[in-house]
């Protein structure tokens, strides 16, 4: 075990911490972790899922415990998600293309992340149901991003439910939780999960993200504020899409 194995560890533990707390899962830090680490584009989309899954099965039991999880609300997004995140994970494998969409992926998580680390958006009084049509519409290209970059969707799909006024920041967080474990899910498939060689060090980075995904868990329900670790998280997420777009 190297101290790049331990360092990246250590970056799990602190962006599983931040995601979990909003209802995300990290991928895109995990993938912004890994590109400064300088791990290749074919170990850190499968690396990314399968933490990604971990992380986010511990979100939906938490957010669905606490009844936050509208499973009918979310169903025609997972029904136009799933199919085109696992056919972007498997046959979209240019490697320029797929450094590209990370980098724009990781700048706008970093947009995301660093416009809401002065506290949480405010709820809406109410929040109206998507048209199914729309939603999967909206769930089947933001699983095409999904698949090709190895993440959940759920930078993209939460502020989309906010913006809309889909859904309450809480319930936003819950929809976005089991979102994202079905794209993880099939991206991992698109990808044969059965013949991915992951690195030796994953039991190591599996205990990191749960425990991580745990102190979220729990912050997220105690509502404590995390706009330090997301700042720092956005700055490492746009040196890390420099990276991947300029070498």
């Amino acid at each position: 075990m190297s101290l790049t194995d331990l360092a990246l560890a250590a970056l799990f533990l602190i962006i599983a911490v931040a995601y979990a707390s909003v209802g995300h899962a990290g991928a895109s830090g995990y993938i912004a972790a890994m590109s400064l680490f300088g791990l290749a584009p074919a170990t850190i989309r499968p690396v990314a899922l399968a933490l990604n899954v971990l992380v986010a099965s511990i979100g939906v039991w938490r957010f669905h415990r606490a009844g936050l999880v509208d499973w009918k609300r979310l169903l025609p997004f997972v029904l136009g998600s799933m199919p085109t995140a696992f056919l972007a994970a498997k046959y979209l494998h240019s490697p320029e293309l797929i450094k590209r969409v990370l980098a724009a992926v990781l700048l706008f998580a970093a947009i995301q992340l660093w416009r809401t680390a002065g506290g949480a958006v405010r709820d809406d009084t109410s929040a109206r149901a998507p048209n199914p049509l729309f939603a999967f519409g909206a769930g089947a290209a933001i699983g095409v991003v999904s698949g090709l970059t190895g993440t959940g969707g759920a930078i993209f799909l939460t502020p989309l439910l906010l913006f809309a006024h889909w859904a309450k920041t809480r319930e936003a967080s819950g929809l976005s939780a089991g979102f994202v474990l079905a794209n993880s899910l099939a991206g991992l498939a698109g990808l044969n999960a059965a013949a991915i060689q992951f690195p030796s060090v994953m039991p190591l980075w599996f205990g990191a993200v749960a425990l991580g995904a745990l102190l979220g868990a729990r912050l997220g329900t105690a509502k404590l504020p995390v706009p330090m670790l997301k700042r720092v998280l956005a700055v490492v997420l746009v040196v890390a899409a420099g990276k991947l777009a300029f070498t």
